[in-house]
This record gives C-alpha cells, structure tokens and sequence, in this order.
C-alpha cells in the first residue's frame, strides 16, 4: 500500500489539490474524485470549495453528488428502532450508492439523477440531483468512501483518487455540536450526538486515511483559511 501524500489546507495546499482536479479534468472520459473523512472533518465544506472554484473555468462540466443522499428514510429508520444510530453504516443504503457510482462511471450518454440529504427535514429527497452527459467530473463526498467493510470496500475502486480530510479533534468536535445546534435547540443533546454516535462513526472511518490518495490537513493554523468556515 502506498502511503498518501499530505498536504496541508492553506494557500499552496489548497493550488495543489485544485490542479489534481484539473488534472483529472484533462483526462479522457468521465472521472470520479471521492472525498472522505469522519463526521465535521470538513468534507461538504471542501467539496463545495472545490465545485465553486471548478466551475468557473469548467462551467456545466462538474458535479457533486453526496453519499449522504443515501441516508434510509427517518420512517423507516423509526420503524426498525435506528434513529438513534442514524449516520452508521448500516443506515445508509450503500449498496445504492456503489451501483450510482458505477452508472456515473459507464452510463454517460444520459442524464442520471441522484438523491440529496437536506438537513431541514432530516431525510434524503430522491432526484434531487441532475448529472447530464456533458459532466466529466463528479465529486462525491462522505463518511464511508474508504471504509473497509461490505458493500463500502467497492467504493475506492470507482474512484480515480480518495482524498481524506482530517481535522483537529476538539475543534471537529466543537463543529459537530454547533451543526446539530442549528437544528435542535437542545445543548446537551447536540453534545451528546457529537460525543456519542458521531464520534463512533469516526473510530470506524478513522482508518480511512492509509487507504486514501491524499490526506488533507486541517490545523490550528489553518482553520480560519477561506473556505473553510
């Protein structure tokens, strides 16, 4: 296994990860970049930077399609008594997500669409997301891109490079909580959600990171960098 490049998330960090994704631009036919990392690291955050600044030199030739558009319905979550595991890898529909990623790959003479995840209603919105044959890019982010498990381990193979956010603890931590804060007025629930199963997915995505093409480097120093706010 190789080890992944690390480059840090600041001026010159960031110019190097936006020429790798030119870089894959350039390539012929269709490409696939995947960015993982555990819940709050900053992958929405950096895969939405990335998208803003590609298009502008490549417009209607991104797009950026989330994992977490394959969160299994809250009802059906209530329904098997998960909600309070929501987030795990077992309550994503995973095998969904690998079979989009292979479409995405071959099918690129016609329009697929693809869910989303809208936080205001806590559940995926199916066709949310149009990716026309004319994209030769597609990001995708989330949690489980590089875990080793069934049906997670087909990921990586679909992807032409893993970039793997990484993010000092507390202040993931202190992300997460203010996250869950915008959408329950409960402290002490918000803390126990980041502490709790959030942080548990972590442990599980934590790995992730040997297995990457490169590791993106959040610290101290670079946390108030465009961007990342």
């Amino acid at each position: 296994m190789n080890t992944p490049l690390h480059l840090r998330w600041d001026g010159s960090g960031r110019q190097q990860l936006l020429a790798r994704a030119e870089a894959l631009l350039q390539r012929r036919g269709r490409r696939l970049l995947g960015i993982a990392g555990a819940p709050g690291a900053g992958k929405s955050t950096i895969s939405e930077w990335l998208l803003e600044h590609l298009l502008t030199n490549h417009p209607r030739q991104v797009a950026l399609v989330p994992m977490d558009g394959f969160h299994l319905a809250q009802s059906l979550l209530e329904s098997r008594g998960l909600e309070h595991r929501k987030g795990a890898p077992d309550t994503f529909d995973g095998v969904g997500y690998v079979a989009l990623l292979r479409r995405l790959r071959s099918e690129t003479s016609r329009e697929i669409f693809a869910p989303v995840f809208r936080r205001e209603v806590n559940d995926a919105i199916a066709g949310a997301i149009a990716v026309p044959p004319e994209i030769r890019l597609v990001i995708t982010e989330g949690n489980y891109l590089l875990f080793d498990e069934d049906p997670w381990n087909e990921v990586a193979s679909l992807l032409d490079e893993t970039w793997f956010v990484e993010l000092d603890q507390d202040e993931r931590l202190r992300r997460l909580t203010a996250r869950h804060l915008k959408f329950d007025n409960d402290a002490a629930i918000a803390e126990w959600r980041a502490t709790g199963n959030d942080e548990r997915n972590a442990r599980l995505v934590a790995a992730g990171n040997q297995r990457s093409t490169l590791v993106i480097e959040h610290t101290p120093s670079t946390l108030s960098a465009p961007g990342l706010e």
